[in-house]
């Protein structure tokens, strides 16, 4: 009998309580401790959305009618709406990702002044939607920041005018760098700790195999992140289906998009059930691109579930 085969036969049994289903050991505590997270997802988050639900699929009258449906895919601006939103969210998605990943890898190497590096690059989360949108329009203005660095380095000889509505692919390249400085430090944030949890075993491997950087990034870290970049990705995603004050900072009247076109409809022309129609359609594209991504990015857990 080979040492191999030895060793597998006389391994010792694990205990009875170990083998012990963990659940069944603790009982009632885990369900206990989830309970204030439940109730508060289902007053805050659940019931709204039905609401939502209802009201799109209701008239004035308060009889079941798909009219605030059809309204709304007649609106003139639906159209403009949904391409500027799927735009932004298939522009800002891979921006970000990039960014964020390298700025993870830079907190992650333990640099020096590594903590400095992680402020800075934290700070646009202390700032609102609304403030950052101000921001950039102080950049993007035609006598703002940018033209006047670029006519002062002899790059152009005139100001370029960022938010015309006659330019609209100029005020959505503008929405989407205001988004990612703004929203790339929430995907970092969970890169970081996703990029801390990995162990340093694998990356010491990968070195004495004679990895590259970029060789080790690809074949050790991205495929041990797949968790946390499932639910960056995740998160993203939805935030960027409801991006608001940048659009209307930065854009105005020039663009929309669809949570400006529920605004629209709930405050300008006073029809709820319109607005929350907008409002399930958000939450529709939400719930499709949540499950492309746990699809394109499936955990270790689900690949062998």
């Amino acid at each position: 009998m080979t040492g191999e085969g030895l060793g597998r036969d006389t391994a010792p049994s694990p205990p009875a309580e170990a083998a012990r289903p963990v659940a069944r050991r603790l009982g009632w505590a885990p369900y206990a401790l989830l309970l204030p997270s439940l109730v508060f997802l289902v007053l805050f988050f659940a019931t709204p959305m039905f609401q939502a639900f209802v009201l799109g699929l209701q008239d004035r009258g308060g009889s079941w009618s798909l009219d605030s449906i059809q309204r709304m895919l007649a609106d003139s601006k639906f159209r403009s709406a949904v391409t500027t939103t799927l735009a932004i969210v298939v522009l800002v998605l891979p921006i970000q990702f990039f960014l964020a990943m390298s700025m993870a890898l830079v907190i992650n190497a333990k640099l020096k002044g590594q903590s400095l590096w992680l402020y800075v690059f934290a700070l646009p989360l202390g700032i609102s939607e609304l403030a950052a949108g101000i921001v950039w329009v102080s950049i993007f203005t035609q006598s703002g920041w940018l033209n006047t660095i670029l006519q002062g380095l002899g790059i152009i000889d005139r100001q370029i005018i960022w938010q015309s509505a006659e330019t609209p692919w100029l005020i959505i390249l503008t929405v989407v760098i205001a988004e990612s400085w703004r929203a790339t430090s929430i995907i970092m944030i969970i890169l970081v700790a996703g990029l801390q949890s990995i162990p340093h075993e694998y990356l010491e491997a990968a070195e004495v195999y004679g990895a590259t950087t970029w060789q080790k990034v690809r074949r050790v870290i991205l495929p041990m992140l797949r968790p946390s970049l499932q639910v960056a990705m995740i998160l993203r995603v939805i935030l960027a289906f409801q991006v608001f004050a940048t659009v209307i900072a930065l854009g105005g009247t020039g663009v929309t998009v669809l949570s400006a076109e529920a605004v629209r409809w709930a405050n300008d022309i006073d029809n709820d059930h319109v607005a929350a129609a907008y409002a399930g359609l958000i939450l529709m594209l939400s719930i499709m691109a949540t499950a492309l991504f746990l699809w394109l990015l499936p955990t270790r857990e689900e690949q062998y579930a």
